[in-house]
C-alpha cells in the first residue's frame, strides 16, 4: 500500500487524476474541531483500497478513519451508490491520543461534485529560484511537498554536452509537481522582470558574476516597484561585503541594500550541507513569508 502526504495542491490534483482514471476513492476531511486537534477544519485525506494520499493527523484517528473509509468503498465502490457521512471522534484515551479535543470527520466518494466544492489551498509564497546545483536541488525536493509555487531558473538547463555537472536528473525534472516549473534560459538577470508582483527570490547560482548580476536586477526591481518580497544570496559575510560594496554603485540606495538576505537561512541553524542549507532557507521563507491571498500571487506556474 502507498502512502503519500502532498501538499493540498497536489493532493486536489491527485484526487482530479484518480477521478479522470475512475479510481474509486473517499475523501475524508475535517469538518469540525473543537479544543486541541492535529490538523484544521477543511484537511482532506484521499483513500483507495491500495492507497492512502494527505493526511487528517496521523495516530489512531487516522487509522480508524481509514479503516472506515475502505468498509464504505467496499460497501459502495461507485459515487453513484456511495453515502455522505459524519463520525464525531473524542481525541482521549479510547484513541491512545491526548489531544483533549473534538474532531468531526466528513466521508463522501470522490465525485465531480466533491471536486468542485474542494477549496483552494493559498499559496504560502512564489518563489524565483535561480540556480539548479546541488543546494537549489535540495529546496525544490523540499519545497515538492508546500503549498507555493515556484519558477526554477538555470542558464545551463538546456546544456546537453555533459560539461554542466551537478544538474537535475532529467527524469526527475519530468515527475516535478504543477507547481515547480523548471525554466532553461539564456539570460537569467533578464528573467527578474517576468517573476510576479510580491515573489521571494533566492539566487544561488554556480557564478559568483551571474549571482551578482541577478541580485542586481531583483535589487533594482525591489526599489523601482517596490514588489520584492524577499532576496536572498548564498554566500558568506565576506561575499556579502563585496557585493554590497558593487552594487552600490550601481546605484541602489542603502534602504534597497538593507533588504538583501546574505547569507541566507536561519543563523541559529549552522552546517554547511546543502540538505541543512535547503532545510534552513525553507524555514526562513516560510518565517518571513504568510500565506498570500489569492489576489495577491501568480497563478501556480505550468510546465508547458
Amino acid at each position: 500500500m502507498s502512502w503519500m502526504s502532498p501538499s493540498g495542491r497536489a493532493l486536489r490534483d491527485t484526487a482530479q487524476h484518480w477521478l479522470s482514471a475512475g479510481r474509486p476513492a473517499i475523501v475524508v476531511h475535517v469538518d469540525e474541531i473543537k479544543g486541541s486537534t492535529p490538523r484544521e477544519v477543511g484537511t482532506r485525506m484521499l483513500v483507495a483500497a491500495d492507497a492512502v494520499h494527505g493526511t487528517i493527523g496521523g495516530g489512531h484517528l487516522e487509522w480508524q478513519a481509514i479503516d472506515l473509509a475502505r468498509h464504505l468503498l467496499a460497501e459502495a465502490p461507485s459515487p453513484a451508490t456511495g453515502q455522505r457521512l459524519q463520525k464525531t471522534y473524542p481525541l482521549g484515551p479510547t484513541l491512545g491520543q491526548c489531544c483533549g479535543g473534538v474532531v468531526v470527520l466528513g466521508f463522501e466518494p470522490l465525485s465531480p461534485a466533491c471536486l468542485a466544492h474542494w477549496p483552494d489551498s493559498p499559496a504560502r509564497f512564489h518563489l524565483e529560484l535561480h540556480g539548479a546545483g546541488h543546494v537549489g536541488q535540495a529546496i525544490v525536493r523540499l519545497l515538492c511537498d508546500l503549498d507555493c509555487t515556484v519558477r526554477w531558473i538555470d542558464e545551463r538547463g538546456d546544456d546537453t554536452t555533459g560539461d554542466a555537472p551537478g544538474l537535475p536528473d532529467p527524469d526527475w525534472l519530468a515527475t516535478l509537481p504543477p507547481h515547480i516549473a523548471w525554466t532553461p534560459t539564456d539570460a537569467a538577470d533578464h528573467e527578474v522582470a517576468h517573476a510576479p508582483a510580491h515573489a521571494c527570490h533566492l539566487v544561488l547560482t554556480h557564478r559568483h558574476d551571474l549571482d551578482l548580476r541577478i541580485i542586481s536586477a531583483v535589487l533594482h526591481r525591489s526599489q523601482q516597484q517596490h514588489d520584492v518580497r524577499f532576496a536572498g544570496l548564498i554566500g558568506s559575510m565576506t561575499k556579502r561585503a563585496k557585493f554590497l560594496y558593487r552594487l552600490e554603485a550601481m546605484g541602489l540606495s542603502s534602504r534597497t541594500l538593507a533588504g538583501l538576505t546574505c547569507p541566507i537561512g536561519l543563523p541559529a541553524l549552522t552546517g554547511k550541507e546543502p540538505a541543512v542549507i535547503a532545510v534552513s532557507v525553507v524555514a526562513q521563507l516560510l518565517q518571513h513569508c504568510p500565506a498570500l491571498n489569492a489576489t495577491d500571487t501568480a497563478t501556480a506556474p505550468s510546465h508547458d
